[in-house]
């Protein structure tokens, strides 16, 4: 029973850094800008898709490919950011009718990887994904231990950016003090667009991680929409750190009860602590 303990404990410790790679860039978005933007997952399936192609026609390691695809999802990101600006954010319409152009979005991308690849399942393999390393009883799988480590490597050097850098530090100030902001000489709308672009060049690297976990199809995206919005709430709304938390404590509590009572009643169980948790703490862990 320790060793099931043990086991189940690690599996939702890896399984949260997971979380937090697929969230990291959601609590840029909307965490510090308060943008909803619920194509996010989708971009993430769209970043799976991608790693498929580079790794079936050049032999890329998903990871690495994973890494060179965060400039163009960058770009992606800041033209995006634009049209939402111009469209609805300038005019004051963005809460509901830039809640629909996400929605949009999302279809869209749904759509288009559809018809490209079809309803199939795709997944890569390369050598190391199928093995693991045992630390006593506790068998650690590199299909997992992989995406840990890269997700707590982006979050390091997210923070590292957001806390160290002028562009950084004004990224975290744009949602507090505009007016504050801009005397100070920086533009806000220019700042706005790098920030999102540097949340959606994460659901490259998120995407690359997905496909290592396991098969990708293009609604899968939707199974991610609820959790990694409730992550950025319980990590309190813009916080790297919190999110992390968050996002490990929701990884465990879902393979634990996944291990000893049936995965069927994992995510009802995760959410249903995500609402206790705000019941006590509403604005999240991190939040103040």
């Amino acid at each position: 029973m320790l060793d099931l303990f043990l086991n189940a404990l690690a599996a939702g410790v890896l399984l949260g850094g997971f979380y937090a790679a697929v969230t990291i860039g959601l609590t840029i978005s909307f965490g510090q800008l308060d943008i909803v933007n619920i194509a996010h997952p989708a971009f993430i399936v769209l970043g799976s898709f991608c790693t498929f192609v580079l790794h079936e026609h050049l032999g890329l390691d998903p990871v690495l490919a994973g890494v060179l695809l965060t400039p163009v999802f960058f770009c992606i990101g800041v033209g995006l950011y634009s049209v939402y600006y111009a469209s609805f954010e300038r005019r004051g319409d963005e809460t509901l009718r830039g809640l629909a152009f996400f929605f949009g979005i999302m279809f869209i991308l749904e759509v288009l990887l559809i018809m490209t690849f079809g309803v199939d399942y795709r997944l890569v393999e390369t050598a190391y994904i199928g093995q693991a390393i045992h630390i006593g009883p506790v068998g650690l799988p590199f299909r997992m231990l992989v995406p840990f480590a890269v997700a707590m490597a982006t979050a390091g050097a997210i923070y590292l950016y957001l806390s160290k850098t002028f562009t950084g530090r004004a990224i975290l100030a744009v949602a507090q003090d505009r007016l504050a902001l801009q005397l100070m000489g920086a533009d806000p709308v220019r700042t706005k667009q790098i920030a999102f672009g540097i949340g959606l060049a994460t659901t490259a690297i998120a995407g690359s991680l997905l496909i290592m976990l396991g098969p990708v199809e293009p609604s899968l995206g939707r199974l991610y929409i609820g959790r990694v919005f409730a992550i950025v709430v319980l990590g309190g709304m813009g916080s790297i750190g919190g999110t992390i938390v968050a996002a490990i404590i929701l990884g465990v509590v879902e393979s634990m009860v996944a291990t000893f009572y049936g995965p069927s009643w994992a995510p009802a169980v995760a959410f249903g602590f995500l609402l206790v948790t705000l019941a006590v703490r509403p604005a999240g862990l991190f939040g103040r």
